[in-house]
């Protein structure tokens, strides 16, 4: 028996706009446009949700667990108001010194999902907006894919070349939404075994 289908996605800057001093309380994550719909869109094409995400502030004592899950609880009732879901949240709490193999651009978080979930790694396509995560998924050998919001909402066609290049299978799409539109659409033309699309 074939496990659901699953998609990882990174957190900030992907499903909620990215702020450079950390989300540490829920009134601080704010959803992107469009992007509560798109985890819906891919929630009811029978996909399983799980967000990935390094979350350094508890390493470095900005946040705490019981804001982390407090940002968390808020994140899902949001998610439920537009029918979506998340799955389950992985997150790595440790700082870039501590050197774990959890933090991304490290593989342990993404090989930990696959494991959880009895997924082919190389059948999760991970979706997020920074070249360090593109190389977590290069190195756990998951579908990598840039959206260019977030982090990479400003980048210049010569700045995604270079990540492209450094990532060479990454596939770029605008947001989460149109992330969601290339996943459905391909997944329409392997139904009716007439090849891949590309996008």
């Amino acid at each position: 028996m074939h496990a659901p289908p699953l998609v990882i996605l990174g957190r900030d800057g992907i499903l909620n706009a990215y702020r450079e001093g950390h989300v540490t309380e829920p009134e601080e994550w704010t959803a992107l446009p469009g992007a509560l719909e798109a985890v819906s869109r891919i929630n009811h094409a029978g996909w399983h949700v799980v967000v990935a995400t390094n979350q350094s502030g508890i390493g470095r004592g900005m946040i705490d667990m019981a804001a982390v899950n407090a940002v968390h609880a808020h994140m899902n009732q949001q998610m439920m108001a537009q029918g979506a879901r998340i799955d389950a949240v992985f997150f790595c709490p440790h700082t870039p010194e501590e050197d774990c193999d959890c933090r991304k651009p490290k593989p342990g978080m993404l090989r930990e999902i696959g494991r959880r979930y009895g997924a082919d790694l190389a059948q999760v396509p991970f979706a997020s907006d920074t070249l360090r995560d593109l190389l977590a998924a290069q190195a756990a050998g998951c579908e990598p894919h840039l959206v260019q919001t977030g982090r990479a909402a400003g980048l210049d066609e010569e700045q995604l070349a270079a990540i492209v290049q450094q990532v060479p299978a990454t596939r770029v799409h605008d947001d989460l939404a149109a992330f969601a539109e290339f996943l459905l659409r391909r997944g329409e033309v392997d139904d009716s075994a007439s090849g891949a699309l590309n996008g």
